[in-house]
């Protein structure tokens, strides 16, 4: 008698096993080479005896014909969308909505982590996978079941040892329900996505957009062959209509998938109280980098499915789950080549060129790499592709490089040795972080970008002086230092391009007001490593004249409160330096105001002396540099982060997580109005 039916049934019960060891428990167990034989002596022996081909049999994840099209799949419970939340008020809003209604009793809450991928409905009868369905419209979906036997993660039949020793199982430790239906995120890894590119290129075709857009469309493929390229994976989440099973909990559901031979996200944590909800989501939002799929955010569930029978549902979604959304946006795409930028201060900073890539909203085809340090503890190449991420209006970085996505092909980057504006030596900082130019006051992209914050509106406020004007000034030799500024003529100006005398007047003009803007603004204008708006006012309220603060010591300027030690040597060694000292007794001469008058004493409740002031939000009236200007001169240090020591926030619309900190420590908030109103009191 032919032993093939014996040998079928050890090979599939060991290819499944070992399956579940690799793509699930991540513990495999035997080499690919030998997990392919167990896997083509299958193939062989039903080759032989076509008889013994069953549907759940691991070689017919890939063997089945393309289909026609899709047919639609009413789900036996419906798949409702999820209420989002932003910001941790609105999760405590939710817990305390959640002990309302259920008149104050205790409340187990699960989070886990939200990933960015499909939902699916996965349908087992008798222990074997039958149908497996997108989320569709929430009652019906379309049947991708072909596609779905192409990922490996997801069994085929369930493990017959799940119930195994449960007093509320059925007698027999091999019983399996006559149903079982699992929910699910069908997802792809960035890496993945990066190889399938890869091939595809090779091809000449399209790239794919992202890992979302990618699983959503591979599922839609009609040949499971085509979906089976692209290496989608699996993640179950919840359990959907059972029979048979008594479960009384979302983490005895997801403990009772695991043993069936599903995988589940190892990132699930339960807690007693929302703060613990909202640290632990808080503690995903950079965390979430380093995963090797993307994810949008958090999900909390009420644990006990008693209390979410009672809680009920809306029209559209459960009342007993909510989503916690991080508000940054990551994409996949080629780091084509690193550009040099040099600033003010000579610093090289390194500028990824990217093939474009949708963002919040944005085509972003630019991203800081930061520093040297940064390129080379990511060991980010030219040839990358790389993972890249802007929230709102900030400015996009490269988060990584997916290492696993490499040709070969990819170089790696190697700062100039010389300044490729004006050809200085560059050198590395003693921390090995920022390689600088050497170059100084004679590198021209320095006395660019110099310029740039000289002229800026929280500095000197030099109207009509932008950035194509700084550039052509600079360009044609007109201005090559602060003080060649003020040097300038009507007749020097009509020589630039498309400079009219209307407009050359009005900088003219703008130049000559600056001269009147005081101490302060001009520290804040003059590039001294470390000294920004903040310190700059301090600074001039503390000397009142250039003249006192020149010749103050590095031990007296550690004495003034806010600047340390490192500060005090910055702002010391700038002003012993003869460059430095040579430009402040040329705009001495030129008419520029060089003292601070102390401000009057301001009166009522308008007196910031001493107190912490935090601007979040946008605002209708103020820029933000205008109001911290106010806030500075009304005796207050405006402060970027809120601590127990601010004094108040003034909030603007779309007010983040600033707003969340002061609310969490009680300090006041203000609106814009009421601010104006506060400091108008006499």
């Amino acid at each position: 008698m032919s032993k093939a039916p014996e040998r079928v049934a050890e090979l599939r019960r060991l290819i499944d096993h070992h399956n579940r060891k690799y793509y699930v428990d991540a513990q495999p167990e035997i080499s690919d080479r030998e997990f392919d034989r167990l896997l083509e002596e299958l193939k062989e022996l039903e080759a032989k005896h076509p008889e013994l081909i069953t549907p759940d049999s691991p070689s017919q994840r890939v063997g089945g014909a393309p289909i026609d099209g899709f047919v639609t799949v009413r789900h036996r419970q419906p798949m409702l969308s999820i209420d989002n939340t932003y910001k941790p008020e609105e999760l405590r809003e939710f817990d305390r909505r959640i002990k309302k209604l259920l008149g104050g009793e205790p409340v187990k809450y699960v989070v886990e982590l939200k990933i960015d991928g499909v939902a699916i409905s996965l349908t087992y009868e008798g222990g074997v996978f039958t149908v497996g369905a997108t989320r569709g419209d929430g009652e019906q979906g379309d049947d991708v079941t072909h596609n779905l036997k192409t990922i490996r993660e997801l069994p085929l039949t369930l493990s017959s040892t799940a119930l195994q020793g449960r007093p509320d199982g059925p007698g027999d430790p091999s019983y399996i329900p006559k149903l079982l239906e699992a929910r699910g995120e069908v997802y792809m890894k960035r890496e993945d996505l990066a190889k399938t590119n890869r091939e595809r290129i090779a091809k000449g075709l399209e790239p794919l957009i992202n890992p979302r857009n990618s699983t959503a469309g591979s599922l839609k493929l009609l040949d499971p062959r085509e979906c089976a390229k692209r290496r989608l994976r699996l993640f179950t989440y919840a359990l959907g209509a059972f029979d048979g099973i008594d479960v009384k909990t979302h983490l005895d559901g997801l403990a009772l998938l695991k043993k069936f031979g599903f995988p589940v996200n190892p990132h699930i944590e339960p807690f007693d109280t929302i703060e613990g909800v909202i640290a632990y989501c808080d503690s995903w939002a950079t965390k979430r980098n380093d995963l090797p799929y993307d994810t949008d955010g958090m999900v909390v569930k009420v644990n006990d499915f008693e209390q979410r029978r009672r809680l009920g549902t809306t029209s559209k979604s459960p009342r007993w789950v909510v989503a916690y959304k991080f508000a940054a946006e990551q994409g996949l795409t080629k780091l084509e080549s690193i550009d040099v930028q040099v600033g003010k201060l000579g610093t090289l900073t390194p500028v990824a060129n990217l093939t474009p890539v949708k963002l919040a909203g944005t085509t972003v085809s630019r991203a800081s790499l930061h520093n040297a340090e940064f390129i080379s503890s990511k060991d980010i190449r030219v040839g990358d592709m790389v993972v890249v991420e802007k929230a709102g209006e900030i400015i996009p970085y490269v988060v990584r490089a997916e290492h696993g996505a490499r040709t070969g092909a990819e170089k790696k980057f190697e700062f100039p040795k010389k300044c490729p504006h004006c050809g200085s030596p560059v050198e590395l900082d003693k921390n090995g972080t920022f390689y600088r130019c050497t170059g100084g006051r004679n590198c021209t992209a320095q006395i660019k970008e110099i310029l740039r914050a000289f002229a800026r509106r929280s500095a000197m406020d030099i109207e009509g002086l932008g950035v194509k004007i700084i550039d052509q000034l600079v360009d044609t030799g007109l201005v090559n230092s602060i003080p060649d500024v003020y040097r300038l003529t009507l007749e020097k100006l009509l020589e630039l391009e498309r400079m009219g005398e209307k407009s050359a007047q009005n900088l003219l003009d703008g130049i000559q007001a600056s001269k009147e803007r005081g101490l302060a603004r001009l520290l804040a204008g003059m590039a001294i490593q470390h000294v920004g708006d903040s310190v700059a006012d301090l600074l001039a309220r503390e000397f009142g004249s250039m003249d006192e603060l020149m010749n103050a010591k590095a031990e007296r300027l550690s004495q003034i409160n806010g600047v340390g030690p490192v500060l005090a040597e910055s702002i010391h060694a700038y002003f012993q330096s003869p460059a430095s000292r040579k430009v402040i007794e040329e705009l001495r001469e030129l008419g520029v105001k060089m003292t601070e008058e102390k401000p009057a004493k301001p009166k009522g409740g308008a007196d910031l002396t001493g107190k912490t002031v935090v601007v979040t939000g946008s605002l209708k009236k103020y820029e933000r540099e205008e109001i911290e200007a106010v806030i500075r001169q009304l005796g207050g240090k405006a402060a970027g982060s809120v601590s127990k020591n601010t004094a108040f926030v003034v909030a603007g619309e779309k007010a983040g997580s600033k707003l969340d900190k002061a609310k969490e420590l009680g300090v006041q908030v203000m609106t814009e109005e009421e601010f104006d109103q506060f400091i108008a009191k006499t």
